[in-house]
């Protein structure tokens, strides 16, 4: 090390760096890998304009660009037990949900809100995967579940956003309970004679593809998102054969009869209000 780099490294902390530009100016995108303005990408519902590759998105601003202005009315979160089995890894389970929610600002991975699409009345419930992967936990259970209530005391369609990468491993078998938990609340939707929607987003898999994320009336996809149960390499190595190359995304899912329809976010407002439109005018019909 030169005298002249010694001489630097003592004025650094004496004089402060100056930097031109905040962190948070620029954006790159994972999809091309291009830099983006970040008040370009906010504007463009954090949509790639150069490769249309669809960001992660948390509540706050899936309810902002879909909710009606001045309509939505966030549902506090309800309570569940924080560590049932004092479970430790490398942290505390406790230490990373008080991390989690100190990044998100939200207190589980699982946000409901009461709202309108076009004058149609909606609860939607939206999982964050910022929060440990949106990984589905007791807490995760009792928000869909409240999710459900409201939305049969609203007589209102439920629309769930999912987001996630399985199961909470750190309350075991507890998080698994909350996938036969979800599907009775789900009959109970149905027996009331309201639409339960799904909306695909990057990335679901695990526990919660195989609950609730299947079980909807209407299932809609993101474009290009990741939807498995388990990992491509786990598959490839079982079956010892090579999986096509879009295996596991949203277009191979509608390709064979998996989902519905794949909606871009911008057209996806409209796209809701008329499925509502369809499905409640049906049942009002009936």
């Amino acid at each position: 090390m030169s005298w002249l780099t010694n001489v630097r490294n003592a004025l650094s902390f004496v004089v402060p760096v100056k930097k031109d530009t905040p962190d948070n100016l620029w954006h790159k995108c994972k999809g091309c890998g291009q830099m983006i303005f970040t008040k370009e990408l906010e504007e463009n519902l954090y949509v790639c304009p150069q490769c249309d590759h669809h960001d992660r998105i948390g509540p706050q601003a899936r309810f902002e660009y879909l909710l009606d202005d001045g309509s939505t009315d966030v549902l506090t979160p309800p309570r569940a037990p924080e560590d049932p089995l004092k479970f430790r890894d490398s942290k505390r389970y406790i230490d990373r949900l008080k991390a989690a929610r100190t990044d998100t600002g939200e207190q589980d991975a699982f946000v409901n809100a009461r709202g309108t699409i076009d004058g149609h009345k909606v609860v939607i419930g939206v999982q964050d995967f910022a929060f440990m992967g949106g990984s589905m936990g007791q807490a995760v259970g009792e928000a869909f579940i409240q999710g459900v209530e409201a939305a049969i005391a609203d007589k209102a369609p439920y629309i769930v956003f999912t987001a996630s990468g399985g199961a909470r491993m750190q309350e075991g078998i507890l998080s698994l309970m909350q996938m036969p938990r979800s599907t009775v609340a789900i009959q109970m939707l149905h027996d009331a004679g309201l639409p339960y929607i799904v909306v695909l987003t990057d990335p679901t898999s695990g526990g919660v593809m195989a609950a609730y994320a299947m079980l909807g009336d209407i299932h809609i996809a993101e474009p290009r998102a990741t939807l498995a149960f388990t990992g491509r390499r786990v598959i490839e190595s079982t079956i010892r054969e090579k999986l096509p190359d879009d295996f596991q995304t949203s277009e191979y899912y509608l390709d064979h009869g998996m989902i519905d329809m794949i909606v871009h976010r911008k057209e996806l407002r409209d796209r809701l209000a008329t499925v509502i439109g369809y499905l409640c005018g049906a049942r009002k019909a009936a």
